[in-house]
């Protein structure tokens, strides 16, 4: 069965998607980047004393917490910060993910990996097909502002700071159109899963 990237745009509804195709396809593997970076970055000695040396000590709490809000602000107003960080974590995301997908390339069952920098990392090599979550311009802005508490400034330097959307479509295997409710979502969901599974 094939190996799977799930990617898109910050805001355009990855989670989202990755939450239904988890309902419709239960026996199929699932890596998650955010979740993978979010282990490395609370239990892992190395990653959590190199973010330390770059970032400083204070950006961990007396408790060992990392202060997520501050290092997204440094990243996001510092490009030579959030390439620092970048190189920090993104090779050591991609050796799990690929281990993982290597060892389900004899499997029956569907590997899917949910990877926000996919292309950036050049992650689409590991994968067989691409699914890209997008939707309208507008509308991710709205969101981010929503969801992340932003300013309208703030929310497009986010959204400028990552690959444009339209660039990620084009190199897309499927694209999946989240502008809409979550039933339009899980209708093409049910279409990709059937799909994939009559591959």
């Amino acid at each position: 069965m094939p190996a799977i990237g799930i990617t898109g745009g910050i805001a355009t509804g990855k989670t989202a998607f990755s939450q239904v195709i988890r309902e419709l396809l239960p026996d199929a593997a699932f890596f998650d980047a955010d979740i993978a970076a979010r282990e490395l970055t609370d239990t892992d000695a190395e990653t959590r004393a190199l973010i330390a040396e770059t970032f400083g000590t204070a950006i961990y709490s007396p408790a060992g917490d990392l202060n997520r809000a501050e290092l997204r602000a440094i990243v996001f107003s510092d490009p030579g910060k959030k390439d620092a960080l970048e190189q920090i974590l993104h090779p050591r995301i991609r050796r799990q993910w690929a281990l993982q997908a290597e060892n389900r390339r004899g499997s029956t069952e569907l590997f899917l990996a949910d990877i926000p920098l996919l292309y950036e990392t050049g992650g689409e090599a590991l994968c067989d097909r691409v699914v890209v979550v997008a939707c309208s311009p507008h509308v991710q802005l709205e969101r981010l502002m929503a969801r992340s508490s932003l300013d309208r400034a703030a929310a497009q330097q986010m959204i400028a700071a990552q690959m444009p959307l339209e660039a990620k479509i084009a190199r897309a295997d499927h694209v999946v159109w989240n502008n809409g409710s979550r039933s339009v979502l899980r209708e093409q969901a049910e279409a990709l899963a059937a799909h994939w599974r009559h591959q």
